[in-house]
């Protein structure tokens, strides 16, 4: 039987986890997830944990942030003065926003203090800084 390798076309279901195992994520239920192995279309680990895997093969992985979402970057967090912000805006802790970066490419952010004086902002990925577990099932080779 094949094996999956890198530049194939595969789909799979899967299961995201933090090491707790609380559910992050999953494919059941729903369509299956289709990428081509080493294109660098998903984190790095679940990629190659694909590699080697035969259709209808189940396997669990665990990885931490370096083959994830990356470690949390302080430079990612930030402070914003509130008289720079427009006058109707009125963040709250937990809200989501997306911003320009001094390049003009967009940023994600998530509030996470708020002062009359200024807002703290989250840049990182909401998994950045996380052990992850992933159960995979190789659905097909394309």
């Amino acid at each position: 039987m094949a094996q999956a390798k890198s530049g194939d076309s595969v789909r799979v279901h899967y299961t995201g986890k933090f090491t707790d195992g609380a559910v992050f994520d999953s494919s059941m239920g729903k369509d299956t997830l289709q990428f081509v192995i080493g294109a660098g279309q998903l984190i790095p680990g679940f990629d190659r944990a694909v590699v080697g895997m035969q259709p209808g093969e189940a396997k669990t992985v665990t990885f931490g942030p370096e083959d994830g979402y990356g470690i949390q970057q302080e430079r990612l967090v930030f402070e914003v003065e509130r008289h720079t912000l427009p006058a109707q805006l009125n963040p709250e802790v937990g809200e989501r926003y997306q911003i320009r970066q001094g390049d003009g490419s967009p940023l994600a952010v998530l509030v996470i203090a708020v002062s009359p004086e200024s807002i703290t902002l989250d840049g990182n990925h909401p998994l950045a800084g996380r052990d992850l577990t992933f159960e995979i099932e190789l659905v097909e080779i394309l």
